[in-house]
């Protein structure tokens, strides 16, 4: 610290007040502790005495708690073919409805190959039906649409 002086608080919280930068050094070094600066933007700039390994230590703790909170939206990607069976199609739409239910966004992808291009029609028809058979418990995020070969539509849960 480059500053002739600091306002000083101690380990409980209580303030000391102004004091010169050497002797609050002195201060946290006769207690064993550390002399860590908290607001460096302000006049006098504010410093505590506290064990900064055990400061570091439960911020540490506290972000890990903070991460473990939050729910991270995972994405799901179910790929049909334009001509997949009604066995398959009900599965894979039972897993679509699943995947919804936990939370997880879900890409619907039809799949062309080779010489089925000329027929996308049929790819149309399976994503119609999708959006129908979803209408109910899921909303269309991303309507569908062509990206190469693939056509693509993101669906998450319907908010109450």
């Amino acid at each position: 610290m480059r500053v002739p002086e600091v306002r000083l608080i101690d380990e409980t919280g209580s303030q000391i007040g102004v004091v010169p930068t050497a002797q609050a050094l002195d201060i946290a070094a006769s207690r064993g502790l550390d002399l860590v600066e908290v607001a460096a933007n302000v006049r006098p700039p504010v410093c505590r005495i506290m064990d900064y390994g055990k400061y570091l230590y439960e911020q540490s703790k506290k972000a890990k708690a903070a991460k473990k909170k939050q729910h991270v939206i995972q994405l799901k990607e179910v790929r049909f073919r334009p001509k997949t069976e009604e066995h398959d199609y009900q599965f894979k739409l039972r897993h679509i409805r699943e995947f919804l239910e936990e939370g997880c966004k879900v890409k619907a992808t039809i799949v062309f190959r080779g010489r089925e291009m000329m027929h996308k029609d049929y790819g149309q028809r399976v994503m119609e039906r999708l959006l129908v058979d979803l209408a109910e418990v899921a909303d269309t995020e991303i309507p569908p649409k062509f990206e190469g070969r693939n056509l693509s539509a993101m669906f998450q849960l319907k908010r109450k």
